[in-house]
């Protein structure tokens, strides 16, 4: 543990200037503890005044362009309200909310509501829904709440997501939910860079590694000729070089400009959750970063996870969960903090940073972080390939796509960890166009189904790992009508031009994909290529085939792991055009999709 220290901080620590005047104001505000439907008119406390919490039926959000200091420079940001994250929005289920949305900026804006069931129209998406906001303009949202539980907002224009446009949504439920628990905080997790994001966007272009500071080096073969021998340390290498791939290319953007947010907060800022001994809490986790996902835990405490992307789950026990982009998990906790402060630690996927808080009874004193995992290395499981290699003369071999570690781990034919689940009878196929060429150099030679698989850095580390074969819905599907068609999409990409595309056609000449409004669809995810996508189907649930028919879990957003494939259902029950694309912020312009649903 620490004390919160009053040294100076240098400009590389990475501090938040804006609005630290004193301990509280870092120290976090929460909601009700109940969230029961009486509750609403409660008064919440607010001890945060950079991130307010804001609730009823009537809302007024400001879209400004404002100075922030995150690490020591002043750096224009975009920000709802003027504050980063923006505010806490809290709704009731049930209750029709009016949102007036003005546009300061001197460019069009927008707001979409990231996981909310509401008509197309409302959606927020330029190009879709509307034309956007135009600066100086005033848009007005106005839709019933149809669900309760965790969800966020953010711009889906340009880069504004990026640079501050995100905020947290919260909607009571109607009636009480079977959870106990004393307090409820949200942990919303982002990253900032004071970098433009068009040059961000611009440096990958002409490099993708440019900012991957975590490759292999002459230290890290010397220990692998320690551990493997010479011969295969080399077998390993040159075939990696042979692909122009690297086994540590787990994030496009990382620490080297991005500084990991807790609720707008630096780690030196350090953002902290009240919490007395015995007192049970519910954490609402948010990843709102545009490039990173985050694997969480609290060393010392289990975590029980109790929701998934607003949905609840039946509660399972874990030590760490990995959060993609778009992502929102509800955990339960209960900490001595009379004892010590716990640290809330999300650290990156690639290891190159962190974000931090704590649960401490004590705003002065602090955990400290624990020390990073070690960078993790993709694998033949996470190249979509399972051959068994041994004796094969690799000098033909065409080695395009192909992704190995080395050549003793290619031995895949008999492992059964990742085995594929027959969930149905083949259905019929919807036929899509799809190209091979340069915007396609990879391909995932036999795909598995990985859902008991937490995915690279996360196998095997001593902890509980949440995966998603372990999510099951509180509620029974076993009624659930099964799907009437299949459509089959491939996640495409040419890493070394870095381009994005779904069935190797980037958006711009993609036809719409069109569906009947009622059907029942399967879609199925194939990603050939070694990158996470977090995928995001507006307006319309999809249901993760998990293999229990009876307790399928509903998301908003799907990852699909390197070289794997992964289903899901989805009713077409909500009419209009839906935007359909994976949430990493600068694969999106390409992987990305239109979904109409009209009358048969």
């Amino acid at each position: 543990m620490k004390k919160i220290s009053t040294q100076p901080i240098s400009r590389r620590q990475f501090v938040r200037g804006i609005a630290l005047t004193s301990i509280s104001a870092t120290v976090a505000s929460y909601l009700p503890s109940s969230f029961a439907a009486q509750q609403m008119g409660e008064l919440l406390e607010n001890s945060n005044p950079d991130v307010p919490i804001l609730q009823g039926k009537q809302f007024e959000i400001i879209i400004s362009e404002e100075m922030v200091n995150i690490t020591g420079t002043p750096t224009k940001a975009t920000l709802f309200n003027k504050s980063i994250a923006g505010p806490t929005l809290v709704w009731q289920e049930g209750d029709t909310v009016t949102i007036k949305v003005t546009n300061k900026l001197s460019v069009s804006s927008s707001l979409h509501w990231h996981g909310i069931i509401l008509p197309f129209t409302m959606d927020g998406v330029p190009g879709f829904s509307y034309e956007g906001i135009a600066p100086g303009e005033t848009f007005t949202y106005q839709f019933k709440v149809q669900q309760h539980g965790t969800y966020w907002y953010h711009s889906h224009s340009a880069y504004q997501e990026q640079t501050g446009l995100y905020g947290a949504i919260v909607i009571l439920p109607k009636e009480k939910e079977a959870l106990e628990y004393d307090k409820d905080f949200v942990v919303q997790l982002s990253d900032w860079s004071d970098t433009d994001p068009n040059t961000i966007y611009s440096n990958l272009k002409k490099s993708p590694d440019y900012y991957n500071y975590v490759q292999r080096t002459v230290g890290d073969f010397s220990e692998e000729v320690n551990e493997k021998g010479l011969v295969k340390a080399w077998d390993g290498r040159k075939m990696w070089n042979k692909m122009r791939m690297s086994s540590r290319d787990l994030s496009d953007v990382s620490g080297a400009t991005y500084t990991f947010l807790m609720n707008g907060l630096s780690p030196n800022a350090h953002w902290r959750a009240l919490v007395n001994k015995g007192e049970k809490v519910r954490l609402r986790f948010i990843n709102s970063s545009a490039m990173t996902f985050f694997d969480i835990r609290i060393p010392g405490l289990k975590m029980k996870i109790v929701a998934a992307d607003g949905n609840l789950v039946q509660p399972i026990s874990i030590d760490e969960f990995r959060i993609g982009v778009a992502e929102t998990y509800d955990v339960i906790i209960e900490a001595d903090t009379d004892k010590q402060p716990y640290a809330i630690f999300a650290q990156a996927i690639d290891r190159s940073g962190f974000a931090l808080g704590s649960l401490t009874s004590n705003a002065s004193i602090l955990a400290s972080a624990p020390a990073m995992d070690a960078v993790p290395n993709l694998t033949m499981v996470d190249m979509g390939m399972k051959m068994d290699m041994k004796g094969m003369d690799m000098k033909g071999m065409d080695m395009k796509g192909m992704n190995m570690e080395s050549m003793e781990s290619m031995e895949m034919g008999g492992q059964d960890d990742f085995a594929p689940i027959d969930f149905n009878p083949k259905l019929p196929q919807i036929e899509v166009p799809r190209k091979r060429g340069y915007q396609t150099t990879m391909r995932a030679t036999d795909p598995q189904y990985r859902l008991s698989d937490p995915g690279a850095g996360l196998r095997n580390n001593g902890r509980k790992v949440l995966t998603y074969a372990d999510l099951k819905n509180i509620y029974s599907t076993k009624s659930l009508p099964k799907p009437q068609r299949e459509l089959v999409l491939h996640l495409t990409g040419n890493m070394e031009r870095y381009m994005w595309s779904i069935d190797g056609i980037p958006f711009d000449e993609a036809p719409p994909l069109r569906f009947v409004y009622g059907e029942r669809i399967r879609i199925t995810f194939i990603n050939d290529t070694m990158m996470n996508h977090p995928m995001h189907l507006h307006g319309l649930w999809s249901e993760l085939e998990t293999g229990d028919e009876n307790h399928i879990p509903k998301k908003h957003t799907i990852i699909v792991q390197p070289g794997s494939k992964i289903s899901f259902r989805v009713t077409m029950d909500a009419m209009g055009d839906w935007p359909f694309h994976c949430h990493m912020l600068y694969h999106m312009m390409g992987m990305f999709r239109r979904v109409q649903v009209r009358e048969a």
